[in-house]
């Protein structure tokens, strides 16, 4: 193949709206360009890359014994309504109007943001015995997300590429040992597309199930955040982690509640500015509606609330009650609240933080504007239905083992899931087992972004002057750069001795001059230069150049085709 055959825009500046590094270099390596917000067309370089993250992807899918299919990007609306979570995906879902002529109607459709409902209900019609568990299902497709500020590129995209897959077991057991096989094939891909990935445990938001894990790689930019120790014996995403929080001094006697005028406070901040109260001392109170009911939710005032924990308590919809629906139900607004007295007449549950338990002298709004009370015992003074981890874990912690914990931000570019019988239940996914009883199908999922990925290894492989693939996903694996025209057959031999030796090569036969061609090798980030010139001839054969290194060596044809070759190899 040669560059100017091929359809290669390298940029010398990246566009104004490329906000991080591997963003710039996909723009300006001529790996693809946008068409709109969150929406992208591959260039032929980048294409290359893409398809051979999806060989591996296939290969090691394949070696789990997982099987590929294809799932329509068109889904109707019905199929979605008849599963468990329609409600909380319906916001990203992108919509179209289909026309059924036998019904003389509309029928609305979704373009599939993923595809559980879509294999359950497959699998449900075509799977009813014992005898065919278990199956690992699989697909590399075009999901569709209605993202309100997609950014960063690939990272956040309306339309991406996604390779996921689905396993249907008998037993919760057998469940299990799926996803330990799509777990340490995940494991592999990441590995041979040159990603360091960082396993954690993980939120099930949404997707619901009993456990997950996310495969994050750790960059400056990324938009998830990661716990962990520096001995990696606990790592988990921001909305799982636990940790244990800072103590306070609790008091080892009750006192007497005591209220106490608070004029113009309305915020932690306040209390503690006018009233001498620190924040670990307050209980900060924080209203929701879950499932359409109003629930409170306590955490200590230093502390934030993690939202993902209060979807882990099984509501299919919650967000924060607004000031109005605050001050009808309770009388007071947001920043004079309490859950002290006989609140729970107008709340359905109350929900406390862990840290909150056994406290004494703390305060908290007297559910009364312009007022506090003080010398609150957490057990004697308010019913709290549940303890439980609400919040946010906050860096310098130390785990439950008690190490020191770090945060960093990541990149997450795989997920797995055990849904356990969610979809299957209300899919009706049943099987009759050995003994002719209907049982539920016990299923997982399992998502890899392949598009995301892409730019996730751009993110971690770069420098100043461009990107450093990995051999195994660079889009050709060495570029031969031409000097001088009358060298072309050299570098014509030169491309063919190494596709006999099953290397690929771009020979780049532009005419430039010599920086030009030198940077744009750099920029696009093939893994070895082979440099075709006169100074270079005269010195014995052809100049050698490992991206990734400044110095380069001369070799005669014939050694370069080999060392390329074991090079190669052995990447």
């Amino acid at each position: 193949m040669r560059w100017s055959q091929l359809l290669i825009p390298t940029l010398r500046e990246a566009p104004a709206d490329a906000e991080i590094a591997s963003h710039r270099l996909l723009l300006r390596a001529g790996l693809a360009r946008k068409l709109a917000g969150g929406i992208y067309t591959f260039l032929p370089l980048g294409l290359r890359v893409l398809r051979k993250i999806e060989t591996i992807t296939r290969e090691e899918m394949n070696r789990a014994g997982a099987q590929e299919l294809l799932m329509p990007a068109l889904q109707p609306v019905e199929l979605w309504k008849r599963g468990p979570r329609y409600v909380a995906a319906k916001p990203v879902m992108f919509r179209a109007q289909g026309f059924e002529e036998k019904k003389e109607e509309e029928s609305e459709l979704v373009l599939g943001p993923t595809h559980e409902e879509v294999i359950t209900d497959l699998v449900a019609t075509n799977l009813n015995s014992y005898r065919h568990l278990p199956k690992t299902f699989y697909q590399i497709q075009t999901k569709f997300r209605n993202e309100i500020r997609p950014r960063f590129g690939l990272m956040r995209a309306k339309e991406f590429s996604m390779k996921d897959a689905y396993s249907f077991d008998a037993t919760d057991e057998a469940a299990t040992v799926s996803y330990q096989k799509m777990y340490q094939a995940y494991e592999r891909i990441f590995a041979r597309i040159g990603l360091k990935a960082m396993v954690v445990e993980a939120d099930t938001g949404v997707m619901g199930g009993s456990f997950s894990h996310e495969f994050s790689v750790p960059c400056s930019v990324g938009e998830s955040e990661i716990v962990f120790t520096e001995d990696a014996s606990y790592a988990a995403a921001i909305e799982k982690a636990v940790s244990l929080a800072h103590p306070r001094d609790n008091p080892t006697q009750s006192l007497s509640l005591e209220k106490f005028a608070t004029p113009d406070v309305v915020t932690i901040e306040d209390l503690t500015q006018k009233h001498a109260v620190a924040a670990r001392d307050q209980i900060k109170t924080l209203v929701y509606l879950c499932d359409e009911k109003l629930n409170i939710f306590l955490i200590r005032g230093d502390h934030s609330l993690n939202e993902a924990k209060v979807g882990a308590l099984g509501f299919n919809e919650y967000r924060p009650a607004t000031a109005q629906e605050i001050q009808q139900a309770l009388g007071a607004n947001p920043g004079s609240l309490g859950a002290t007295g006989n609140i729970k007449k107008q709340i359905h549950q109350i929900f406390a933080d862990e840290t909150l338990q056994n406290q004494k002298g703390m305060v908290t709004g007297a559910n009364e504007d312009g007022f506090h009370l003080k010398n609150v015992d957490v057990v004697r003074d308010i019913s709290v239905d549940r303890f439980c981890s609400l919040r946010t874990v906050l860096e310098g912690e130390k785990s439950l083992e008690g190490k020191p914990l770090a945060i960093q931000r990541a990149i997450e570019v795989g997920h797995v899931f055990k849904l356990g019988t969610k979809y299957s239940e209300a899919l009706g996914a049943n099987f009759l087992d050995a003994q002719g009883k209907s049982q539920l199908m016990v299923m997982g999922c399992y998502g890899i972004g392949v598009t995301r990925s892409l730019q996730a290894v751009i993110e971690q492989n770069h420098d100043d002057n461009g990107i450093l693939w990995p051999t195994a996903i660079a889009p050709f694996p060495v570029v031969i750069t031409l000097l001088d025209q009358t060298l072309l057959a050299d570098a014509e031999i030169l491309q063919k001795e190494l596709s006999n030796h099953g290397i690929d090569s771009l020979l780049d036969d532009r005419d430039e001059r010599p920086g030009i061609k030198f940077k744009d090798a750099d920029l696009v980030g093939f893994p070895i230069r082979i440099t075709v010139g006169e100074k270079s001839k005269k010195a014995g054969g052809v100049e050698m150049k490992l991206r990734h290194q400044k110095e380069s060596k001369i070799l005669s044809l014939t050694e370069t085709v080999a060392w390329a070759a074991d090079y190669l190899k052995e990447k």
